[in-house]
């Protein structure tokens, strides 16, 4: 399986490619940032992270797209750009009938780390000891992205049998309503 992590962002926009499958060895296969300036309009700001996730995508041919679930923080401002960059990542997937998966922090950071509140060091460490790396991948933007796509391999075979089940109880109850009828 091989997984595009996108960390959301207006100024920095992690992504990063990982291919492999849970229970075994992951490999990095690319990471790196989609940059844009501050003082940029935004629709000129999304526009360019619309443009370098799509060479992304060109490039490396994920066959899932893992993002970042955007949360209420502090600063609205902050969560709009963030749910904005969401946005445009998805967006790219979709157009290219990619799955998208959506992690919360929380979720990535229990998975890469074992804690939920691991801080950002934290997760560049064990990113880099799980991808077998030299040293942590800069900006912490990069190293999210990497840990959004580890999560997701990891976590995918669970949620595909969760999805399964799910849909084999709605045919069930949507068979039962049918005979009652």
């Amino acid at each position: 399986m091989r997984v595009l992590g996108v960390d959301p962002g207006l100024t920095r926009c992690g992504v990063g490619v990982v291919e492999g499958v849970a229970g075994r060895p992951l490999t990095m296969i690319g990471v790196g940032v989609v940059r844009t300036p501050a003082d940029a309009e935004i629709g000129h700001r999304l526009v360019a992270i619309e443009q370098g996730i799509e060479q992304w995508l060109d490039e490396y041919r994920p066959e899932f797209v893992a993002v970042e679930r955007v949360f209420s923080q502090h600063n609205v401002r902050t969560v709009m750009g963030t749910a904005q960059a969401s946005a445009v990542a998805m967006l790219c997937a979709s157009r290219r009938g990619l799955p998208v998966a959506l992690h919360t922090p929380s979720e990535v950071k229990a998975a890469v780390t074992g804690s939920g509140r691991a801080d950002k060091a934290q997760v560049g460490a064990m990113v880099t000891r799980l991808l077998r790396l030299d040293a942590p991948p800069k900006p912490a933007d990069a190293a999210d992205a990497l840990a959004l796509a580890i999560c997701h391999i990891w976590r995918a075979p669970a949620l595909n049998r969760l999805q399964q089940a799910h849909a084999a109880h709605r045919q069930a109850q949507l068979s039962v309503r049918k005979v009652t009828r």
